[in-house]
């Protein structure tokens, strides 16, 4: 039964790859999508920095720190994977 199981799993992931792939996208992508979906600006965002802080991160000047992730995620209820 497992076995079924493991190659059923197999196959729905390499179908899912195949005709949805997840698009490649940076960190900065995915906290602009979420402020975008929650209607938040730059200075809503105080558990990442300053207005500046996000804005370089969001231009692609600076990157998403370990705790800047970490606290995004637990804002927005999302893995902090996907900031990765």
């Amino acid at each position: 039964m497992y076995t079924l199981l493991d190659t059923l799993g197999t196959l729905i992931r390499a179908y899912e790859e195949e005709h949805y792939p997840l698009p490649d996208c940076r960190g900065a992508d995915v906290l602009r999508f979420l402020m975008d979906e929650h209607g938040l600006t730059q200075s809503d965002l105080p558990e990442v920095g300053s207005q500046g802080v996000v804005s370089e991160i969001l231009r692609g000047k600076r990157d998403l720190n370990i705790r800047q992730v970490r606290l995004l995620a637990e804002r927005f209820h999302v893995s902090p994977a996907v900031f990765v």
